[in-house]
């Protein structure tokens, strides 16, 4: 099985990772990119094996089978561990629900054990680290909690379950059910056991709720729902930034280095996880993405960078914990990610294409749409200035910067947007003056970056290499799906990039050498590609196939390998899952012809 058969729990201000053993291996505080005080995931030997510390785990005497599985339609997860003739159950999730007119989502996790047969025989390791490992925390007790202190942060863990059995991991029988609630240092206003259950029952309600308003396809309703729920919960509600995922400096394969921190907002990736969300109706992702862009806008008016942090830091300075080992010793492990220096000129049209729903859509309430515009517009005018310049492209190239036609594509589709919009607004000269501007960039992207010998569009202007992410062009609307030249770049994509049922981003070397594992969203994308051409069959089967890719809980990571199957990279992708949801709406029956 693989390492990351992990499961993720979460509420838009924390998310944590649970293994099959309900050890909690990753949780950054008091927010998605904080500080892991859980960081086991990251400080593991060749073997898997965890250190002594980061991680809080529930362990079961004489245990030898677990079975695991989300609550249906939430992010709550159930753990049964079984013994000889023992088991108990572990429910995790993080409290969100509504609360005085108002999404209630403390930074706070809660675990309730269970005891299912016999008198099973428990310990409770509770081992919170700080600063990435480096600072072990002054332990204080009370009568019912842990505090676990440092300069920066205080943890408390209130429980009806014994401290000092806590404090000397004792093992001990659990007779009855036990409560633990992990979070800011602050008194519950009801006793243990009734928080743990208000708070689940009102959690349950809230997810139930909102995945009934999605509008999810016929075929593939249980697959979509995980998906979308995972997406959410890449969401910090309270600035409106999308994380690209959970985690930092997972392998995308074995000893590559390519080791990355992943837990900051890509304009890309969040235009993608708001597309996906947009198709299923849950557009108040989108609402709050508006409000961290406009800030964007705000703070650095016509200037856009790849990525910002989740609460608009322009500089995540990148630096290497030495006292983290890795995923499996597989180093180093990083904080920051120094793609923000990087020029990646599709920024433009990701902000462009993410907004414009909003222009258009009656449900949507939008305040400012003349300022949002003159924002835009800004973007729109740097686009059309640098669609031609070199950058280091949506695969973030370290060492080498060319004119990826990718990039180019994105800048032609932020000032064909504009247009719609300007129309929209009955800015008759704009209108005009932005279908010029996509004439112009689509003229020199069908006049450099078509290659008449490989029959397909490049990845550069003028050169002679394929990249995954022409397969967009359809999705983009730069070309039908009939048109020989999408048609033929799909084939030397295919001919190319596909190993196995998987495709890789580029067959390249890159700056850390040959790829040696497949992109994962990359071959949804190839799936809709293969559905939009009219070979549905083949992509409905080749979609069967990449979903039993996912682990037991249904989440995918980066990369896998297309040889083992094994997935590789940070954890869950937020690329990974949109992919999912994208092709399950394209492909699925329609539900008026399902009866």
């Amino acid at each position: 099985m693989s390492g990351l058969d992990l499961g993720l729990v979460g509420n838009c201000a924390i998310g944590a990772l649970v293994d099959r053993q309900a050890r909690i291996l990753w949780c950054c505080w008091p927010r998605l990119d904080g500080d892991p005080v859980f960081n086991a995931l990251l400080n593991q030997d060749a073997d898997g094996g965890l250190a002594d510390d980061g991680f809080f785990a529930i362990d079961l005497d004489g245990l030898h089978r677990s079975q695991q599985r989300y609550e249906e339609n939430t992010a709550i997860l159930r753990t049964v561990l079984e013994g000889d003739g023992t088991a108990l159950e572990i429910v995790d999730f993080a409290p969100r629900f509504r609360h005085y007119d108002r999404v209630f989502r403390p930074a706070t996790l809660v675990r309730l054990l269970r005891p299912l047969a016999g008198t099973p025989r428990i310990r409770i390791r509770f081992r919170a680290t700080f600063d990435y490992g480096a600072l072990k925390p002054a332990v204080t007790r009370g009568s019912n909690h842990l505090r676990m202190v440092s300069p920066e942060m205080t943890l408390r863990l209130t429980t009806n379950a014994p401290i000092s059995y806590i404090v000397d991991e004792t093992w001990f029988l659990l007779e009855e059910p036990l409560t633990l609630v992990l979070g800011p240092d602050e008194s519950l206003s009801e006793s243990v056991p009734d928080t743990g259950r208000s708070f689940l029952e009102k959690t349950a309600g809230y997810w139930r709720d909102w995945t009934r308003s999605l509008s999810i396809p016929f075929e593939w309703q249980d697959e979509v729902i995980r998906a979308a729920i995972t997406l959410k919960l890449s969401t910090f509600e309270e600035t409106g930034a999308i994380v690209a995922a959970m985690t930092t400096s997972i392998p995308e394969h074995p000893g590559s280095e390519r080791t990355w921190d992943y837990r900051f907002c890509w304009l890309r990736d969040a235009y993608f996880v708001v597309q996906a969300l947009n198709r299923l109706s849950a557009t108040r992702t989108l609402e709050h993405y508006l409000r961290f862009i406009k800030n964007v806008a705000a703070a650095y008016p016509g200037q856009l960078q790849p990525l910002y942090t989740l609460t608009l830091d322009s500089r995540p300075r990148e630096r290497i914990v030495p006292q983290l080992r890795g995923y499996r010793g597989m180093g180093p492990v990083r904080v920051g990610n120094d793609a923000w220096r990087q020029v990646q000129n599709d920024v433009f049209g990701s902000v462009v294409l993410a907004v414009t729903q909003c222009f258009f859509d009656r449900r949507l309430h939008m305040e400012g749409q003349e300022q949002l515009y003159a924002n835009l517009s800004s973007f729109g005018e740097a686009a059309l200035q640098r669609f031609g310049q070199p950058d280091a492209g949506i695969w973030e190239l370290r060492t080498r910067e060319a004119v990826h036609t990718f990039s180019a594509l994105m800048c032609w589709a932020a000032v064909d947007r504009l247009g719609r919009i300007a129309s929209r607004l009955g800015k008759a000269a704009d209108e005009a003056r932005w279908r010029d501007a996509a004439t112009t960039i689509r003229e020199a992207i069908l006049a450099r970056a078509w290659n008449s010998e490989l029959n397909a569009f490049s990845a550069t202007f003028d050169g002679g290499d394929l990249d995954a992410s022409l397969l967009l062009m359809h999705e983009l609307g730069f070309l039908t799906a009939d048109d020989p030249r999408f048609v033929g770049t799909v084939a030397a994509v295919e001919r190319v990039l596909k190993r196995g049922q998987h495709l890789f981003r580029y067959a390249m070397a890159d700056d850390f050498g040959l790829p040696r594992t497949a992109f994962i969203v990359c071959t949804f994308w190839y799936i809709e590609a293969l559905a939009a051409m009219g070979r549905r069959e083949e992509a409905r089967a080749l979609f069967e196939q990449i979903l039993a890719c996912r682990n037991s809980l249904g989440l995918l990571s980066e990369d896998i390998d297309p040889e083992s199957g094994e997935l590789w990279g940070n954890f869950p992708q937020t690329y990974s899952m949109v992919g999912l949801i994208k092709c399950a709406m394209r492909l699925s029956r329609a539900w008026e012809d399902a009866f």
